[in-house]
């Protein structure tokens, strides 16, 4: 019964990661590559996971998470447990980009851990946000995605942009596997291996195949993600402060955070560059923040329900 659990968590788990942090990640690939057919694009996404999964799990003794979940040890799966990637299922089909971390690791997770969790993605909001400020003030006096580019440096950055969600794609893996594995065994055999294997692909087949779902529409609305130069800057960008929390700790934290931290910076930066007016910018802004909050909340509110449940079945 625990084993049908664990799996029918991970399921659920898998699919609600895959189609609300992955699209945050993958998003603006898919949405510079229009032109492209989209199981050429879900087959490059796979292949990567496919390497990062088994790179994890050779290295790290069968762990598939790169030493993620070493502060949050295995308990016996529970029913309750499920219900925070069902409620996480249900808030992606409305478009919002909660946070997957928050929501289904701290469900597993004591109260000290979910504290540090939620200081290292409040860091991870704020520098994402300055150094995304920072960089696009320089990008719009550099580049002006609405003039066409020689079709020479058209493929030159159509390159470029492949290796750089490659590269995003692999370190957003390291950081958001844990958030599917939590619910499976730490250090994983042939079949939860290839159990693993499969949702992954299978849920990018599904996606890709439907362009990305409500929340790539997030993605989509925001100023030049269409254009591939200002994709590959971001994409760029959101790697190099992912893999460098990676390496900061393993605790835990929000990529989701960073993610919107780093469009709201890069929104404010354009503004400034175009002078556009702030009643413009800031309701976007506040908008997606809001969001976060109320994944924030969400998991807050199931922590205590999981805790008190723990009390009357004990």
């Amino acid at each position: 019964m625990v084993e049908i659990l664990a799996i029918i968590g991970a399921t659920i788990a898998g699919a609600s990661v895959i189609s609300n942090d992955a699209v945050q990640t993958l998003g603006t690939f898919m949405s510079s590559n229009k032109s492209t057919q989209w199981w050429k694009l879900w087959i490059a996404a796979s292949l990567v996971a496919i390497f990062a999964i088994l790179w994890s799990w050779f290295n790290y003794s069968g762990d598939i998470t790169f030493g993620r979940l070493d502060k949050i040890p295995l308990i016996e799966i529970q029913w309750y447990h499920i219900a925070a990637p069902v409620i996480l299922l249900s808030l992606t089909r409305f478009g919002i980009p909660v946070s997957t971390t928050f929501l289904v690791l701290s469900v597993f997770s004591t109260g000290v851990i979910f504290e540090k969790m939620l200081v290292k993605s409040v860091m991870g909001y704020a520098i994402a946000a300055v150094v995304a400020y920072l960089i696009w003030v320089g990008v719009s006096w550099l580049i002006n995605e609405r003039k066409k580019i020689p079709p020479k440096q058209e493929r030159v950055w159509r390159t470029l942009q492949w290796i750089t969600t490659g590269f995003l794609w692999f370190t957003w893996l390291s950081h958001d596997l844990a958030n599917i594995a939590v619910f499976l065994p730490r250090q994983l055999d042939v079949f939860y291996l290839s159990f693993v294997l499969i949702l992954v692909v299978s849920m990018l087949a599904l996606i890709f195949y439907q362009g990305g779902g409500k929340i790539q529409d997030i993605v989509s609305s925001k100023s030049s993600t269409r254009f591939v130069r200002s994709a590959t800057i971001v994409d760029f960008v959101y790697a190099a402060i992912l893999l460098v929390f990676k390496e900061w700790s393993n605790v835990p934290m929000s990529t989701t955070w960073v993610f919107v931290g780093l469009l709201c910076g890069r929104e404010l930066a354009i503004a400034t560059w175009h002078k556009r007016k702030a009643k413009r910018v800031l309701p976007v802004v506040v908008k997606d923040l809001m969001k976060v909050f109320m994944g924030l909340a969400v998991s807050v509110v199931l922590v205590v329900v999981v805790q008190f449940l723990k009390g009357e079945l004990n």
